[in-house]
């Protein structure tokens, strides 16, 4: 079984991650390490995917030959990292790679999310998609990168309780709920995420196949 690095402290993040790949491969995130965080200074979904992939996975190959307890721990080689948001049409392709601060440094998915319903208050045009680009590292060397795509339109409102970030305004084309308003197994079938992920995962197969 492949064990695999998430670049993130978002556990929403992580629990998606673990339902997208299946239990083909394990899954830690750095809650578990002690590793200086990866400023995200793309200027693109895929540049800030491979900056935290790569850097993290270099963070892991520095660790591993200067500590024989973290060495001894066999940590694992392969780090995937993904950065993902959402990109509007009428707003010329923003909140894109500022999604998750939006409304700020200090945003939270409440404050975005007012600030776009209200950024699209005057705006007919509501299509919109979400994008996810993933990138994977071994050794501190880029492997590859997989993207997502998912199409769809923002709504005049939150709707639903579930999902986090835009959730609750995206709603994918060809259905009538958003995000928020969906079960998780369908939200995982469909998303941007996903689409990413199984192409990740067709890599990954290869890769074990290949041992």
């Amino acid at each position: 079984m492949l064990r695999l690095i998430l670049a993130t402290r978002n556990t929403h993040k992580t629990r998606e991650f673990v339902e997208l790949l299946g239990d083909e491969f394990t899954i830690r995130d750095l809650s578990e390490l002690r590793l200086p965080q990866v400023n995200e200074t793309g200027k693109s979904f895929e540049e800030n995917a491979v900056l935290k992939a790569v850097g993290v996975s270099q963070q892991l190959v520095g660790t591993s030959r200067c500590d024989v307890r973290m060495a001894q721990r066999a940590v694992p080689t392969f780090v995937i990292a993904d950065d993902s948001g959402l990109e509007v049409d009428s707003l010329g392709g923003a909140p894109g790679i500022f999604s998750a601060r939006y409304a700020g440094a200090n945003a939270t998915d409440q404050t975005n999310v007012a600030q776009l319903l209200s950024a699209l208050s005057v705006c007919s045009d509501r299509s919109a998609r979400f994008r996810c680009v993933i990138a994977l590292a071994q050794d501190g060397k880029l492997l590859g990168t997989f993207t997502g795509v998912l199409e769809g339109t923002i709504s005049d409102a939150s709707r639903g309780s579930g999902g986090f970030g835009y959730d609750p305004l995206f709603r994918p084309t060809g259905f009538d709920q958003t995000f928020a308003e969906m079960p998780l197994n369908l939200k995982n079938q469909i998303s941007h995420r996903a689409k990413a992920a199984a192409a990740l995962r067709e890599f990954l197969r290869t890769v074990k196949a290949g041992r």
